[in-house]
């Protein structure tokens, strides 16, 4: 039987100087205006330098002096942070410990850090083999860390022995800790001096967009973090505006329209005080002014960017969803734009709509109660509100509903959906 499989060398023969490929072109343009000049400045996950973080001096300070300790090879205090998404959490965290991990190393002192992301390495496996792999130091352990094929038992063990081999303290930064599976891992590590695992000093900095994360976890992990808690606040206008005109330099000079970072903080802070949203909409609207080849990057291009990044903000609150619950969506914010003089629209009413959506997909259509039932849901989320009005003389009681968010948002967002594209 012949090999199906393809190397992508195989089509290298299809272009004489592949390099050239116009596809790929970044020859010089006479008429292409360059709009970035360090456009990682803008990218998520970039950590500046110091004297670009802007409005979390205090904040600094205070994680600083729970890690200071480990200058000085005595064990760091363990660190819980809270705040909204886009509040400088992770940024913070990050930065102090790399801060730390340098001033200790200049004492002859080595600190390992390690940043784990708990959205994406949610169990303690996962974790684990994150943690480790990342301290093992080949040169010094002659460990050979396998990926696959072992258990969290067996990274730990592994884990131990590198610190002891490798390190006098270490620091954990647990982002996004409430996604975990399972909240062993935090008295695994903050145990492990104590209970004569290793002899190495652990640090946890976990941190978490909800305030009552805390409160879920067993009296024992309580007992074992024994941790520090600072809330962080949402930004106003004048530090979003700062954190911008700090990125500035991420575009080229005289790029940048005069109102482009106000407006683009004016709208951050308007509606979430988050700098991540702020800065994607700051690099988006540069991306938007690229494509076009425009020279300068303006107010309509932050607004066309302002959009996009609503959308993709209430699609990532539908993650999950299913394509039913997008049709009642959709439903609803066609009839909303249909009828702009009415506010809300009674069940029956959004179910007739409903069915007649889902007719057109040829998808099965659910029951009144039932979409009566994800209505409420939706409510629950935050994506629809829901209020109880009287129906008039011989009439009973019903619910009314409403989108929260922008007509024009809700349908670009569930039409990204290929089920519901049959319906442009």
């Amino acid at each position: 039987m012949a090999d199906e499989s393809t190397n992508l060398s195989d089509f290298d023969d299809r272009f004489e100087e592949p390099s050239e490929d116009p596809l790929f072109s970044i020859g010089e343009d006479p008429d292409r205006v360059d709009i970035f000049s360090r456009k990682e400045l803008l990218k998520v996950g970039h950590v500046p330098e110091s004297t670009r973080i802007v409005g979390r001096d205090d904040e600094i300070e205070a994680v600083a002096a729970e890690l200071r300790p480990i200058v000085r090879a005595d064990p760091p205090n363990n660190v819980m942070i809270y705040g909204k998404t886009g509040t400088g959490k992770s940024l913070v965290a990050r930065h102090v410990t790399e801060r730390a991990r340098r001033a200790a190393e200049s004492n002859d002192i080595p600190v390992g850090t390690v940043y784990v992301d708990c959205a994406q390495h949610n169990t303690q496996t996962r974790v684990a083999r994150t943690v480790t792999r990342t301290l093992n130091e080949n040169e010094k352990t002659q460990f050979d860390i396998p990926r696959t094929g072992i258990g969290s038992g067996e990274y730990y063990d592994y884990l131990w022995e590198i610190l002891d081999i490798a390190y006098d303290s270490a620091i954990i930064i647990l982002d996004e800790v409430d996604r975990l599976d399972d909240d062993d891992i935090l008295m695994q590590l903050t145990r492990a001096k104590e209970s004569g695992k290793a002899d190495c000093h652990l640090g946890v900095v976990a941190v978490s967009n909800k305030i009552e994360y805390r409160d879920q976890l067993n009296e024992r992990v309580k007992s074992s973090l024994r941790e520090e808690e600072f809330v962080f606040q949402p930004y106003d206008a004048n530090q979003l505006r700062e954190i911008m005109e700090h990125r500035r330099d991420a575009f080229c000079e005289g790029v940048l329209s005069d109102d482009v970072i106000p407006l683009t903080a004016a709208v951050a802070a308007q509606e979430h005080g988050d700098a991540r949203k702020a800065i994607e909409i700051l690099r988006h609207a540069g991306e938007l002014a690229e494509r076009a080849n425009a020279s300068r990057v303006t107010e309509d291009h932050v607004r066309n960017a302002q959009e996009w990044a609503e959308v993709d903000r209430f699609e990532e609150l539908l993650r999950g969803s299913t394509t039913q619950v997008k049709f009642i969506l959709y439903a609803l914010a066609r009839l909303s734009e249909e009828d702009p003089e009415t506010d809300a629209f009674s069940t029956s009413r959004i179910y007739e709509r409903y069915g007649e959506t889902a007719d057109q997909t040829n998808a099965t259509v659910l029951s009144e109660h039932r979409v009566y039932e994800l209505l409420k849901e939706q409510a629950f989320l935050g994506v629809v509100e829901s209020t109880r009005t009287g129906g008039g003389r011989g009439q009973g009681s019903y619910l009314e509903h409403r989108l929260v968010q922008d007509t024009g948002i809700v349908l670009k967002s569930v039409l990204r959906d290929s089920r519901l594209k049959e319906l442009v």
